[in-house]
């Protein structure tokens, strides 16, 4: 489909659509027609600014759902499966929770992004790149920029554990990628005869190979990853004597969720007392419709600066719909955020979309007997059931089945984070052909960011206010999720559809650079930070923001043939 450039641009849309290679799996709209078809072409950069934009929108799309929708519910979720909360990346009361949950919630964006990328193989780059791209973006300059703005003394053993961890994963995805393929083993860690290292018995040109011992495989590292840190933390538990440790003097006092909103002002009396009716009165439903639809906090609104105000403006449609769509339960608050009307339309809206959202629609637009929709079915079974909520509940109390709707949000909210990621696939794939880029160099630079944006400011923020040891934690331990599971899970579901063996040929040196370039950081990483004896300073980060500056250099010049190989 590169060649379309290479045409007369009279021809470009006919080869468009007479090309399989330009046809775009899933997705609602087809960029690549959009682009050659709809706009003439002298208003390509028209068309090129357009899909950019709606690029950084789908970046907003992406983190919104998952910071206002998916991770609350997963909270909701781990807390009625009896699982403590803790603002840390790996809870010391909980670190199943951390290297679980809400490593899911933060990686989201993430990994449904890998996963759409893996299930086509012309975007299988895409995905490399991406998870490459943002370890080493991640563990280069957001590590880097934690010991710049407050220098600090890590933590040895969990940063010790999660190098090694994150090593093994680079070192699994380089020999997938050195021998082309990785196979149903390779991805869950099962034992095959012949294939204990995937193929190396047929690269030995074995007939019969032996029995080898199980690879690690990526979901079944990860597994033991989750293990390992359960069990590191139980046995620092008996070591100190199930009591907290007094902290160090580099280390704050972590606060209690009560602390920290006294802290910062964000409980009942945020807004001073004013704000507090004088009198008790029960709403009517439709106020509390109104009130739980609005995306706006006008209060919040007058205090906030004009850049706040100008990027909620482009908020506010995103939050409207998910709103509309996606159930959230809040155990924080007293009536766990149960808004009668509001739910009982999610229990009719939040099926509709999975069911229109689920392969772009395809299985919602299915007609059972050739007669009836399976949308209008949906629609039909959920509105009886959003009567018979209604009618059996209050405004005032939540029902006993509450937490159900938990579940319900967190499912709503994968299907938008989803349907998003696959556009973003899409449109990276169609800028991709548009400019004659790579989708390697795609991932690891745009998809990379976008991505990553979020993890940053949040990275940074946390250790502006005095928390970068657990800043610094969450660069290496979170990244081990994408890694492990996005790639993982993205094998597994495209052998699910073909069969149990998928191609990962690289397509470019660009690939080997991006794995040496994330190897090579950690290696750095490893030895310099036990070597200060833990302590990371400015000059700690200015190494590290230097070799992502450096790398990024070496990526674009290989990208454009600068750097080659010469040929044999």
């Amino acid at each position: 489909c590169w060649e379309v450039r290479k045409h007369n641009s009279s021809e470009w849309c006919r080869f468009i659509r007479s090309n399989p290679d330009c046809r775009l799996e899933g997705g609602f709209l087809n960029y690549l027609e959009g682009v050659f078809c709809v706009f003439p072409p002298r208003l390509l950069p028209l068309a090129v600014t357009l899909y950019a934009l709606w690029l950084l929108y789908l970046f907003i799309i992406l983190g919104v759902t998952a910071e206002k929708f998916f991770c609350p519910n997963l909270s909701a979720i781990s807390t009625n499966l009896k699982l403590s909360h803790n603002v840390a990346v790996f809870s010391l009361t909980s670190p199943l929770h951390g290297v679980t949950f809400l490593a899911f919630g933060n990686g989201a964006p993430d990994v449904f992004s890998a996963v759409v990328a893996f299930s086509d193989p012309r975007t299988a780059g895409l995905a490399i790149g991406a998870v490459f791209g943002a370890g080493v973006f991640v563990t280069t300059v957001v590590a880097g920029g934690i010991a710049l703005v407050k220098p600090f003394t890590a933590a040895s053993r969990p940063f010790l554990r999660d190098v090694i961890f994150y090593m093994v994963a680079v070192f699994l995805t380089f020999m997938v990628l050195y021998f082309g393929r990785i196979t149903l083993g390779e991805a869950l860690g099962e034992r095959h005869r012949g294939r204990g290292w995937g193929v190396v018995g047929a690269a030995c040109g074995c007939h019969n190979p032996p029995l080898l011992p199980p690879v690690p495989g990526y979901l079944g590292l990860y597994v033991f990853y989750v293990f390992t840190v359960v069990l590191c933390t139980w046995i620092h538990r008996r070591q100190r004597g199930e009591g907290l440790a007094p902290p160090r003097p580099w280390e704050p006092e972590m606060l209690t969720d009560a602390e920290e909103q006294e802290s910062s002002g964000t409980n009942s009396g945020d807004y001073g007392e004013e704000y507090q009716p004088l009198l008790p009165s029960q709403e009517t439903s439709l106020r509390i419709l109104t009130t739980a639809l609005s995306p706006l906090d006008y209060r919040k609104w007058r205090r906030k600066p004009w850049y706040w105000r100008l990027f909620k403006v482009f908020k506010v449609p995103v939050e409207l719909v998910l709103l509309l769509t996606v159930p959230v339960v809040d155990p924080d608050k007293d009536d766990l955020n149960w808004k009668r009307p509001l739910n009982c339309l999610h229990v009719l809206t939040s099926p509709l979309l999975c069911v229109l959202t689920l392969k772009s629609g395809a299985y919602g637009l299915y007609q059972i007997q050739g007669v009836f929709p399976v949308w209008g079915l949906v629609t039909l079974v959920g509105s009886v059931l959003a009567i018979i909520i209604f009618i059996t509940t209050s405004n005032e109390e939540p029902p006993k089945y509450h937490c159900v709707f938990a579940f319900l949000g967190f499912l709503a909210s994968a299907m938008w984070i989803n349907a998003a990621a696959t556009e973003l696939v899409n449109i990276l794939r169609t800028l991709g052909i548009i400019f004659q880029l790579s989708n390697t160099v795609l991932g690891l630079t745009l998809l990379a960011w976008g991505n990553s944006i979020g993890d940053t400011f949040s990275d940074l923020t946390m250790a502006r206010q005095g928390y970068p040891r657990m800043a610094f934690s969450a660069c290496f331990g979170g990244i081990i999720f994408n890694i492990l599971v996005g790639v993982g899970l993205g094998c597994l579901l495209q052998m699910t559809s073909s069969q149990l063996v998928v191609k990962l040929e690289p397509d470019s040196l660009l690939v080997w650079v991006l794995a040496g370039a994330l190897g090579l950081s950690l290696v750095f990483s490893f030895v310099s930070v036990p070597a200060q004896c833990f302590q990371l300073g400015k000059a700690y980060g200015i190494c590290l923001i230097l070799y992502y500056l450096a790398f990024l250099c070496v990526a674009l010049l290989t990208e454009f043939r600068v750097i080659h190989l010469s040929a044999m």
